[in-house]
């Protein structure tokens, strides 16, 4: 694939990672610097759910935080679109990437890290409070989307930390899922579901891409994967570096 304008995303994309190298140094080994990517390059066109494939330990969730901003990247160019413009997430500052996640790119992961203490209704309302929504029509989009995916009303009011593993996924679902943004970046969202709501979570995939959102996905579960995947990306042919696991 090429890309011939500096900072231009193809047509109809959301999301362009281009030629990214990645390197680790491992400060407790004498600072030796151990590459993890290299060249990797991929599209997220919007309404179409990509998937890292790949074994455990080839790369997935760093090439997962470096779209979200959490690792840098060495080299490469991770263009997204941005509030009609494009903004590339290597060299963007912290205040860039933090307007990024607020207004384009969500993230769901398995593990919910929620404010102490807040009831679950808020956590997942939170998104729509922060873009200006009212509380009670963000509260009554958050009860339905709590109620879609089997959390008991009685649990509501408590915070998720009081919650099982599956539960407090499922408010971590929630809140991804609350309103439709550009693009959304899922890292084995349903590892901990059974088969119902991963059913659900198979619908609320499919509905926001057909609203157009693109999807970034990492996925444990075959079926799930299946269902939703428009294009595998091999993450292992972007690893120079084999004998060595990272998450």
């Amino acid at each position: 694939m090429t890309h011939n304008a500096p900072n231009a995303l193809p047509d109809n994309t959301i999301l362009s990672v281009q030629n990214v190298d990645k390197t680790f140094t491992l400060h407790l080994q004498d600072a030796q610097r151990l590459p993890v990517l290299h060249g990797m390059t991929f599209d997220v066109p919007r309404g179409a759910c990509v998937v890292l494939g790949g074994e455990s330990g080839a790369g997935k969730s760093t090439v997962m935080k470096m779209v979200f901003g959490s690792y840098g990247a060495d080299s490469g160019r991770i263009l997204l679109g941005h509030q009609g413009s494009v903004l590339d997430l290597v060299t963007a500052a912290p205040r860039q990437v933090l307007a990024a996640r607020r207004e384009t790119v969500g993230y769901v992961s398995q593990f919910l890290r929620a404010v102490p203490r807040v009831p679950a209704l808020d956590v997942v309302a939170e998104p729509l409070l922060a873009r200006g929504v009212d509380r009670a029509s963000a509260r009554e989009r958050a009860s339905e989307l709590l109620a879609r995916l089997s959390i008991p009303e009685r649990l509501w009011k408590l915070p998720p930390a009081t919650f099982s593993g599956g539960e407090q996924q499922r408010v971590n679902i929630a809140r991804g899922f609350i309103f439709e943004r550009p693009l959304l970046l899922l890292d084995e969202p349903t590892a901990s579901l059974d088969a119902r709501n991963r059913g659900v979570v198979i619908d609320l995939i499919r509905e926001s891409l057909g609203h157009g959102t693109g999807m970034l996905a990492i996925f444990h579960d075959a079926d799930v994967r299946e269902a939703v995947a428009d294009l595998t990306v091999d993450v292992q042919s972007f690893t120079p570096v084999r004998d060595e696991v990272f998450a």
